[in-house]
């Protein structure tokens, strides 16, 4: 973003996905698991002076200049319009379905049950993207038993 004589101004969003974390809508768990984090949570400054951007929200938006700024990371983003527009940008992400997804197929996880928990929260999610992950996971534990 510009200000009137033409400079360029940073807008710093300090832990703006640890904050999303602590909404008051949040759930209870989550809220006091972000309240106290664990040691391998690296909380960092980002700063996201990309007008491109403009249309995402300020925790998308860092978490975006955050992963452009390092090399080689995968970036977790749920919300649609920032998965787009980290594609755009050669940013490889997946969503939190995509990491219990790995987990199952690594069988660190019954996807079920972990699916059964996240639907408890307030997550959101297309019915039909559950089903179909049901169903592959199904279909994947019916062929390796």
């Amino acid at each position: 973003m510009r200000n009137n004589d033409g400079a360029v101004q940073a807008i710093q969003h300090v832990d703006q996905v640890i904050a999303e974390l602590n909404y008051p809508a949040a759930p209870a768990k989550v809220r006091r698991w972000a309240s106290s984090l664990p040691d391998w949570i690296d909380v960092r400054v980002s700063v996201a002076n990309d007008g491109d951007m403009a249309h995402l929200d300020a925790g998308e938006r860092a978490a975006i200049a955050l992963a452009q700024s390092e090399r080689g990371a995968l970036l977790l983003i749920d919300e649609t319009a920032g998965r787009i527009e980290a594609s755009r940008r050669g940013i490889r992400n997946t969503g939190t379905l995509g990491v219990l997804r790995a987990a199952a197929l690594k069988n660190y996880l019954d996807l079920p049950t972990a699916l059964g928990r996240l639907l408890e929260t307030n997550f959101r999610v297309s019915m039909e993207l559950v089903t179909a992950l049901l169903g592959e996971d199904a279909e994947r534990r019916r062929h390796t038993e």
